[in-house]
């Protein structure tokens, strides 16, 4: 079995998270796909501007990811990280809240902001892509994009770690379809991880019209990142995973597990079956599989570290009001109003909506209430020692 089958998952602690971190990279043997001298990108997950547990990259993450790159000698100025905005996140409010600014001046490294990096034509670069597929792509350039699919041009050539947290996800757990179809799936569970974080970095702001067509997006994404990163590794945080409405309005769950892998599809899988959900059920793991895209068949994934073979949290995936609505709009019984979210103007009202139900009536109510309750836990303590500035 190659190393694109193994996921490499180790248990920390908040007193030995850093170490742990180190431990969980060198186990990966990373430093056999990324050069000292590669220009290597570090993708951050920003799913709130505000913090909130479990919903975005970690201090402790980064740190650690960081950290070891540096001491086994990678240069910072080859180190970039990067992250996008969406019509509901910004950028600079995101790297304060999550406290990230003081980490990257630490290290020294640099931040690429997407929004400020040029997108090319997608077919524009199909002769150049290093590891070319004949995969053609589902929906991204023909029903989401139609007028012409860009991606950063910055990206193409160089390898990147992502760097997602386990946590579910309202809108990953169906297929396109109508809603019945959607409802049927999100038994089996909707998650975010390690093929959901391509979703911040390769789609510009415009990106909420893949709502529709999420699973298919997922791997319509997996299939171009394979095509212009000649190495992608994913190192997951499971420190705090989030549980429920996910991936803002969610429950916290301690679970204290990192996880890495160079197979996408195999680190979901991992992940989804130990948050309890049957990989091959989940429509973009599913999917990805049978393309031959990687290995979602938990059975014939080689597990390096600790056994998680019994491992079944129980999550249950819901949809916040805001997702619910969303879902609806693109296919329900308010589908007739779908056409118009391409309409600027009519676009502005969802997500004043999202805006005021998320950061002014949850965020400040029952999301302080389960912040406040994590401040008291170890790892609450270890986030507030981060320097905010």
């Amino acid at each position: 079995m190659t190393n694109q089958s193994k996921i490499f998952i180790l248990k920390t602690s908040p007193e030995n998270i850093l170490n742990d971190y180190r431990n969980l990279i060198h186990l990966a043997n990373y430093q056999n796909f990324f050069n000292t001298t590669d220009k290597i990108i570090i993708k951050l997950n920003l799913s709130w501007s505000k913090f909130f547990p479990s919903c975005s990259s970690p201090p402790w993450q980064l740190e650690g990811v960081l950290k070891t790159l540096i001491e086994d000698g990678y240069s910072p100025k080859n180190l970039f990280t990067a992250e996008n905005r969406t019509v509901v996140t910004n950028i600079e409010k995101g790297l304060k809240g999550n406290k990230w600014n003081p980490i990257i001046k630490k290290y020294g490294v640099r931040f690429v902001p997407l929004t400020r990096i040029p997108f090319v034509p997608y077919e524009s670069l199909r002769s150049k892509f290093i590891n070319l597929k004949a995969t053609n792509l589902h929906v991204l350039d023909s029903k989401i994009f139609p007028e012409g699919f860009k991606i950063p041009k910055f990206y193409v050539g160089k390898p990147i770690i992502h760097l997602p947290t386990m946590k579910t996800h309202g809108h990953t757990g169906a297929l396109g379809g109508d809603l019945k179809h959607t409802e049927g799936e999100m038994k089996n569970g909707g998650i975010t991880c390690a093929m959901k974080n391509a979703f911040g970095g390769l789609l510009t702001k415009r990106r909420h019209f893949s709502h529709q067509y999420m699973s298919e997006v997922l791997v319509d994404l997996l299939i171009i990142q394979k095509q212009i990163h000649p190495h992608i590794l994913a190192i997951v945080d499971g420190t705090v995973c989030g549980d429920g409405a996910g991936p803002r309005t969610m429950i916290p769950r301690i679970k204290n597990y990192l996880l890495a892998g160079y197979d996408q599809v195999a680190v979901d899988a991992v992940v989804a079956k130990m948050m309890g959900f049957e990989p091959l059920k989940l429509p973009a793991i599913k999917l990805a599989h049978d393309e031959g895209l990687g290995c979602g068949d938990v059975d014939q994934i080689d597990i390096i570290g600790e056994n998680v073979s019994d491992i079944d949290w129980k999550f249950q995936v819901k949809r916040s009001l805001v997702i619910w609505g969303d879902q609806m709009v693109r296919k329900g019984t308010l589908q007739f109003l779908n056409p118009l979210m391409r309409n600027e103007l009519f676009f502005t009202v969802p997500i004043m909506l999202s805006l005021v139900y998320h950061d002014m009536f949850w965020y400040p109510s029952i999301g302080r209430k389960r912040i406040k309750e994590f401040f008291k836990t170890d790892w609450g303590k270890l986030f507030r020692s981060y320097p905010n500035h």
